[in-house]
């Protein structure tokens, strides 16, 4: 029988100069031992790789963003095309480049853009560029109005510049305050002593008088600023937008209201005077309604403010909770009150356009809209007859509306819309006349995303999943329809950035064992050009474990669970002595990490190289709820969340017995946040499953955690308190008999320390004593950011392993 090391003698093998693989494996591993301390390290030692990439308005020339070794900070380079090399940007330069977001005039020969909140514009064809603001503020959102003039937002307020003679208009201004000339209804004092004294009369006489004097002169010229927009005090603004003929605003308003649910607090006790601070972080699922967004559209022209109806919008009155509610109400024996009248709406702002695009022609804006329950996704434009919203497209799901991804959208020309719609059950891209039916342009077992319009209008790019769903290569099809051309075959992940005259992309490129770099290629395909080779040699010379892609069926769902599978360097399919095994749970639920290239949990990568090194087999497989499998897939978790996920991750267990000579007896588990949460429920609702399990960052009970991730799939607790009973770990603490490691850092304002805290009483009270053990971090967030925490949490893994499953 193999002696078990202690946590004392692993400790100080891993302090020592490395800890070797075994005597079988291969001499390049063996060059290159791999070590903790040198997994969780500052990851500067991999290289730093190119973030935030984007053209310079010339097509000759890139920018990017690359870390600075041993500092957060991030630095700027240009790299030109011709020749390839790449110059780090001086501080004077920092100020001089060439805007990321700016926006193009009509004629194509000036582009506008915000730099350092300054606003600029460059002469295409000369190269010059102009500065056209010199101040404090902030001169957001530009665009042009014609060719000469452009417009920008400050504030509540937008403004513009006419480039011949550089003079400055105020177009708009909003004001959040009643309306002081506004004729108010008199009560019976006010009339009396207007009826009674001939001063009172000829005061107020004198106020009309001057008012339409002042109104008389301002309208006789038009060198007068425009009048302000009164919207009340007791509103606040959160949509506002301005066509591009400079004719129409768009504000979108909620009542002001102090009711934004109520506040948790989360204490620090490492602080700079010794003493301990309280800071009010987010508040919890369902403890504020929905907002509902009121919008008007302003005509800068007739000085007409009408409110835009929704009442056309499909399902705009019918309430898809109504089932859960009423069973709710049964179940709690109270009466059911039925909804009644329009239900919450929003413009959806978590995209760059904040859910609004205006027709090219500024006589028409495309609103992507959302219910606040999350149910109904609605694309309309505006019956400026009627001053309604006209729907164009309406999406419901009776789970939730995918609000993370699939939503773009916008205008080819002055009567043609495209979007990304999830409604066959997998994302793809959409074309349309308004009031008409849609084309289809792509269609499959696959999802679009990441949708750009060809400068000249003839093509769409995107990505898409088509080869394999952890592969994503980029796409074109031509805005007529037909078949699409892929642009690249590079394998892995890729993302593109459209040159500014659209003939070339500059793809990020990465690999499993390849972290990103820039590369470059014709729209039409061919030779691919690497620009840039960020991935130090030190990286390089390691020999990663290289995952294998394997595709476990499921016996619950119609689909293959798509996973990584790590095998150590010796790996013998008919070695006696049967395998240890570690399942990681990737987290945020939502996200994909089964894919082929480089991933966000790239110290969990490596730790599982490290992993293959000490003898255990390693998966790493996408639960149901991941990404870029498909609807179903993704909304198989609603109202029982971790259910399904630990059907799969038991079906996971299962085929390595089978197919990769584990013991299925020694299946330990690990992950952190959501990964975390389903630690907890693997090994509170089916304990017999698994051996061991680390659970880290996790998530113990949803109704405190956020309302935006967790209203979707689980509604509010009010409302569908069933669905977080049944979801929520603390609720089956009592199936706990295996050992459990609870890591958390203790100012973590995603998932609160407290989610712990309450678990661990809980445990307590249960007298689970033998069964866990906890393991805080005083100074760190969600995400850790000292290689001290990161090393002391992965021994602590480790250990946990070496104990129950070796």
């Amino acid at each position: 029988m193999k002696k078990q090391l202690t946590p004392h003698r692993l400790l100080k093998s891993l302090l020592g100069c490395a800890l070797f693989a075994s005597v079988a494996a291969s001499a390049a591993i063996q060059a290159q031992p791999l070590t903790l301390n040198k997994v969780m390290s500052d990851p500067d030692w991999i290289g730093n790789a190119p973030e935030n990439v984007y053209w310079h308005a010339d097509g000759q020339s890139i920018y990017y963003q690359q870390k600075i070794v041993g500092n957060k900070e991030r630095a700027w380079y240009q790299l030109e095309l011709a020749t390839k090399q790449a110059q780090k940007l001086s501080d004077k330069e920092l100020l001089e480049r060439d805007g990321d977001k700016g926006v193009l005039s009509p004629n194509k020969s000036l582009k506008a853009y915000n730099l350092n909140g300054d606003l600029y514009v460059r002469y295409l064809e000369s190269g010059e560029v102009r500065q056209l603001t010199k101040t404090l503020a902030n001169e957001g959102q530009p665009m042009f109005i014609g060719n000469q003039s452009v417009a920008f937002r400050e504030s509540n307020s937008f403004y513009s510049i006419n480039l011949n003679d550089g003079l400055i208009s105020h177009l708009v201004d909003i004001r959040l305050e009643d309306d002081p000339d506004k004729d108010e209804d008199k009560g019976y004092l006010e009339e009396q002593q207007t009826r009674y004294f001939d001063y009172i009369r000829q005061q107020q006489d004198q106020r009309e008088h001057d008012k339409k004097r002042k109104q008389q002169i301002a309208e006789s010229s038009e060198r007068g600023a425009p009048k302000p927009w009164y919207l009340g005090k007791k509103k606040e603004i959160h949509t506002l937008s301005l066509s591009p003929n400079g004719r129409y605003v768009i504000v979108g308003t909620y009542d002001k209201s102090e009711d934004n649910g109520k506040a948790d607090n989360m204490p620090r006790f490492v602080t700079e005077d010794g003493y301990v601070k309280n800071d009010e972080v987010r508040a919890l699922v369902g403890t504020s309604e929905p907002r509902h967004e009121t919008l008007y559209l302003l005509d800068l022209n007739t000085r007409e403010k009408s409110e835009l109806s929704y009442e056309d919008l499909p399902y705009i009155e019918d309430d898809p909770l109504a089932d859960i509610k009423r069973d709710t109400a049964r179940k709690l024996d109270k009466e059911y009150e039925a909804h009644k009248g329009i239900r919450s709406v929003s413009l959806f702002d978590w995209i760059p356009s904040r859910g609004i695009q205006w027709s090219p022609d500024g006589n028409n804006a495309l609103l992507m809209l959302y219910s606040g329950d999350n149910k109904d996704r609605w694309i309309a434009t505006i019956d400026f007859d009627d001053k309604e919203l006209e729907n164009q497209h309406h999406m419901r799901d009776k789970a939730w509306v995918n609000d993370w991804n699939f939503n773009d959208f916008g205008w080819v020309d002055n009567k043609t819309i495209y979007y990304t719609s999830e409604q066959t059950g997998f994302s793809h891209l959409y074309t349309k006349t308004l009031n008409r039916g849609d084309d289809a342009l792509t269609k499959g077992r696959y999802v679009v995303n990441s949708v750009t319009l060809s400068p000249d209008k003839k093509f769409f790019y995107y990505r898409a999943n088509k080869k394999h769903p952890g592969i994503f290569e980029v796409y074109r099809v031509a805005v007529g329809g037909g078949d699409s051309q892929a642009v690249t075959d590079m394998g892995g992940l890729n993302d593109y950035v459209l040159s500014p005259d659209g003939s070339q992309v500059i793809i990020e490129h990465s690999e499993a064992l390849k972290p990103k770099d820039l590369y470059l290629t014709a729209v039409t395909g061919g030779d691919v050009a690497q620009l840039t080779d960020t991935v130090s040699e030190e990286f390089k010379t390691i020999a990663w474990s290289e995952p294998e892609y394997i595709e476990i069926p499921s016996r619950e769902a119609d689909m293959p669970i798509h996973a990584r599978l790590y095998k150590p360097a010796n790996f013998d399919a008919e070695r006696a002595e049967q395998y240890p095994a570690v399942i990681f749970i990737h987290g945020a639920g939502y996200l994909q990490n089964a894919h082929q290239g480089w991933s966000n949990y790239f110290r969990e990568f490596m730790f599982h190289s490290f992993l293959n090194q000490q003898g255990y087999v390693v998966l790493d497989l996408d639960y149901r709820g991941s990404a870029n499998y498909g609807r179903d897939w993704r909304t198989a978790i609603y109202r029982q969340m971790g259910t399904p996920e630990v059907v799969d991750l038991q079906d996971g267990a299962n085929w390595m017995a089978s197919n990769a000579n584990v013991d299925r007896s020694k299946v330990g588990i690990y992950g952190g946040s959501y990964g975390g949460f389903l630690t907890f429920m693997a090994l509170f609702t089916a304990p017999d499953e698994f051996a061991a399990g680390a659970s880290l960052r996790p998530v113990t009970d949803w109704a405190h955690y956020n309302h935006p991730y967790t209203s979707n799939i689980l509604n509010t607790p009010e409302v569908d308190p069933v669905a977080y009973e049944r979801s929520s770990p603390i609720e089956f603490a009592e199936g706990l008999s295996k050992p459990l490691l609870i890591a958390h850092g203790m100012v973590d304002d995603n998932v609160f320390f407290k989610d712990t805290v309450r678990l661990v009483q809980r445990l307590i009270e249960l007298e689970k004593t033998e069964y866990f053990e906890t393991a805080i971090y005083p100074i760190e967030p969600h995400g850790f950011t000292e290689p001290s925490s990161w090393l002391d949490e992965y021994k602590r893994i480790y250990f946990l392993f070496e104990r129950h499953l070796k």
